[in-house]
């Protein structure tokens, strides 16, 4: 396919419109275009408009770096990942303006060219449906929307007022395709934002795990999937037993012991144990619909606000029902009465709330920030104290191997070898280190151990050629595993460097080395920190299984006003109970797989992107690794979305309170009462659709 054609209709510095010179768009070239522009380093926001063929790209930077990308864009040259095309949203939407349309113009057509009769027929075959969901809802004995609905459409047919019935059913028939649409809309936002990708897979072949891109495996492929990793695709288990959190699908918090014929899922996690699982799909389409099934089904995205509107807005019927037989009984006006009839505050209650919070969530991934739930925007906004992991939180997220010192006569580079060959299947920040360090130095391996067991927040056992080797912390080396040291290497032993963290690897229980990390902080850690205090926090604390020395110089240095120094994952969970039970909500920070039952105990858990598959899983919220200063725009949203949530209510309140009034004082007639009400509906629904944070 040649390259694509294109004239620029208008431009200002930082922000081009262009037009397509072709025949038409298709849904899938306006997809893969907005895909490619928001792939460019220096575009910051693009849309693309399929009817008219335009795109809209904002950029920073130089504007002939983004017209070289262009002229050479060819939509069979983009590789999208299928998911991305399959729901976009774009189809979607587009179906949703058709139908608006539509019924404009019908109704339109109706009214100028239907005679009198034809007219009087559609509006009681129409009216069918809104009686019939009024008897429904008071055979359940129950007073919601659907009975005002009806009670106005059927005293206004039994006046004869074909055109007033005509116009309530119009107007609440837009209301119903907007508030459809606008949640479907919402709701494929967020799933997008919270559908995984997985790059690389281990491959199981001719006995040997194989690292691999995703993107080649095929159904049937065996994939062997370690404790604390993402189950990249849907399959049977072929071999091996464990405990698979599934948390991220059905909401459970307990995990599944799955094992040999066991069905298992893309984008849940094994918590303990590992699997070989037989491919059966590679596509990310299921994972996508069972996210949308949980968002839609799933208690966990609301908020208490939401649920305090959506109680009020039921409540609030039966009031209604009296205020329009009140205003009868006092002005014996019918017109009157119906005045207070169209106007109910659910309707905007119901869809402003929602709307609010789903919005909030997928601007949070503008910024890559990963929400899962309403309510965590809610607990952050409350929050009163943060708890950080050291390791891989504050510190960078990417730490380096400073050096090795050996033992026992070994050799500096058989030993990285050996650590990387464990360590590169549990994806930890310290395990990174190692095993970058080694693809630096090109210490190229192949499956050397047996199986590899990995003991949280310890270190890792396995075998080679029938030689125990075990890599880890000081506690799991010398007391756990009871390993020794040459009396003639205790004097380097002693002189360890004290600014690194130190990984020690030992073989059939003799230490061998000592792998010192340099583990640098965050630039942006202290200015994150004292920015979070501002914001309203009262209590930073910091946790470590560093040693106290260490864990105090740093402390020092942020600014934290507790810290806590060698904590296991059970004691760092045990102190955010303890807060909870003083009455203080909790965000918790971490990286780790150790840092799971924190973040799992915390009233939010932030998991870091980069880190362990399970953390992120078991997280409430996920942010990018290259910066903590999103830990701060979190709260900033979390604070605007709940200011805006309050000022929804009081705008939705004291709007149709004076809608109510009017139609009572007879300055309004019922349909320009429910017009208005839809109207304001619908503005405060798209105000609360647009970005909290400028």
């Amino acid at each position: 396919m040649s390259k694509i054609r294109f004239v620029i209709r208008h431009e200002i510095p930082g922000r081009l419109r262009i037009h397509l010179i072709q025949k038409s768009m298709t849904f899938k070239e306006a997809d893969i275009l907005h895909y490619y522009l928001h792939s460019l380093k220096n575009v910051t926001g693009a849309k693309v408009y399929e009817r008219t063929g335009d795109a809209v790209i904002q950029y920073v930077g130089s504007r002939e770096e983004v017209l070289k990308a262009l002229t050479s864009f060819r939509y069979d040259e983009v590789s999208v990942p299928e998911e991305v095309i399959e729901h976009s949203g774009r189809e979607l939407n587009a179906g949703y303006q058709e139908k608006l349309l539509f019924k404009l113009l019908f109704r339109a057509v109706r009214k100028l060219f239907a005679g009198g009769p034809v007219r009087t027929c559609f509006v009681g075959f129409k009216s069918a449906r809104y009686l019939f969901r009024g008897v429904k809802c008071l055979l359940r004995r129950k007073l919601e929307v659907p009975v005002l609905d009806a009670i106005a459409i059927g005293i206004s047919l039994v006046r004869g007022e074909m055109e007033t019935a005509g116009s309530i059913m119009f107007l609440l028939g837009i209301g119903e395709l907007l508030e459809e649409w606008t949640h479907k809309r919402s709701v494929g936002d967020l799933a997008r934002s919270m559908s995984f990708r997985v790059n690389r897979v281990w491959l199981v072949s001719g006995g040997q795990e194989i690292l691999v891109d995703a993107a080649s495996i095929m159904p049937g492929d065996e994939v062997m999937v370690h404790m604390g990793n993402v189950i990249p695709f849907d399959g049977v288990v072929a071999s091996g037993e464990a405990m698979v959190n599934q948390a991220s699908l059905t909401g459970e918090a307990q995990p599944v012991k799955k094992d040999g014929g066991g069905y298992v899922y893309a984008g849940t996690v094994v918590e303990e144990g590992e699997l070989v699982i037989e491919v059966k799909a590679v596509s990310g389409s299921t994972r996508f619909e069972k996210i949308v099934a949980m968002i839609e089904e799933s208690e966990k995205l609301k908020s208490a606000l939401e649920s305090k509107a959506e109680h009020l807005a039921d409540r609030l019927v039966p009031y209604t029902l009296l205020g329009t037989g009140f205003t009868w009984l006092i002005t014996r006006n019918v017109t009157r009465a119906l005045s207070v009839l169209m106007v109910d505050f659910s309707c905007a209650l119901k869809l402003a709330m929602p709307i609010s919070v789903l919005s909030a969530i997928r601007e949070a991934g503008l910024y890559h920030i990963t929400v899962k739930g309403g309510k965590y925007l809610e607990k952050v906004a409350e929050a009163s104290t943060i708890v950080f992991d050291k390791t891989g939180t504050l510190t960078k997220a990417k730490p380096e191997v400073k050096e090795i010192i050996t033992f026992h006569g070994t050799d500096a580079d058989d030993m990285l070898r050996i650590a990387a060959c464990l360590e590169e299947h549990f994806p930890h920040s310290m395990a990174k280190a190692v095993v970058k360090a080694a693809k630096e130095k090109g210490l190229e391996h192949e499956e050397m151990h047996s199986k590899v067991e990995y003991i949280v927040a310890h270190g890792i056992a396995s075998y080679i050629n029938e030689r125990k080797v075990v890599i880890g912390s000081h506690h799991f080396i010398f007391e756990d595993e009871a390993c020794s040291i040459d009396e003639t290497d205790l004097e380097r032993f002693n002189h360890l460097p004290e600014d690194c963290s130190h990984l020690y690897l030992a073989i059939d229980r003799q230490l061998v080395a000592v792998i010192c990390i340099q583990d640098p902080l965050r630039e942006e850690a202290e200015a994150v920190i004292n920015t979070l205090k501002k914001s309203g926090i009262k209590k930073v604390v910091m946790m470590t299984g560093d040693s106290e020395r260490t864990a105090a110089a740093v402390a020092a240095r942020l600014g934290v006003d507790e810290y806590y120094s060698e904590v296991l994952p059970e004691e760092k969970a045990l102190f955010i109970e303890k807060e909870k039970k003083a009455g203080n909500s909790v965000i918790m920070v971490g990286d780790g797989i150790n840092d799971s039952p924190a973040l799992s105990a915390a009233d939010a858990g932030i998991a870091i992107s980069d880190g362990a598959e399970i953390a992120r899983e078991i997280a409430d919220i996920t942010i990018a690794a290259d910066n903590l200063y999103e830990i701060v725009t979190l709260k900033l949203l979390s604070d605007s979305l709940m200011k805006r949530i309050h000022t929804n209510y009081r705008m939705i309140v004291g709007f149709n309170t004076a809608l109510i009034i009017m139609g009572v004082g007879g300055v309004i007639l019922p349909t320009t009462s429910s017009l208005l009400h839809n109207t304001s509906t619908l503005a405060i629904s798209l105000g609360s659709m647009k970005n909290l944070l400028t």
